[in-house]
């Protein structure tokens, strides 16, 4: 039977950016590395520039073994989400269509010019046309 793992998104993890709340994804996994902090053989300087952070490409590079791809299942806490985040819908009322009326004012105010220059420059051309004939 599959195992069920908790779920985190990339904005949980990166709250977990400290020395004493330490979080790092690798490969997609997430992982609460707090307490191997100082037995970590490369030092803690190593998994604190990376906590709250993607870590794969780091881990990768620094070419683990085997036997400390296995301790690491000892600090595995869930897994990476995979659905984007999708930002909140704003949703319009009737009664907010007064304040739309008031933005749609106050952008004709504020941007005057740009009408005022097209009917400018729309009469010197009538003006230049009409001199022609």
């Amino acid at each position: 039977m599959p195992t069920l793992t908790k779920l985190y998104s990339m904005v949980e993890v990166a709250c977990h950016n400290a020395p004493d709340d330490c979080w790092v994804v690798v490969d997609g996994k997430v992982y609460d590395v707090t307490k191997y902090l100082d037995d970590h053989p490369g030092g803690a300087d190593v998994l604190l520039e990376v906590t709250g952070k993607d870590a794969k490409e780091e881990f990768d590079d620094a070419g683990h073994s085997k036997s400390a791809k296995e301790l690491m299942q000892d600090y595995f806490i869930g897994e990476l989400d995979p659905t984007p985040d999708i930002p909140e819908m704003e949703v319009f009322r009737k009664e907010q269509d007064g304040n739309f009326t008031s933005k749609l004012v106050a952008n004709a105010v504020q941007y005057w010019s740009i009408p005022a220059a097209v009917v400018g420059i729309s009469v010197v051309i009538a003006v230049l046309y009409v001199r022609q004939k």
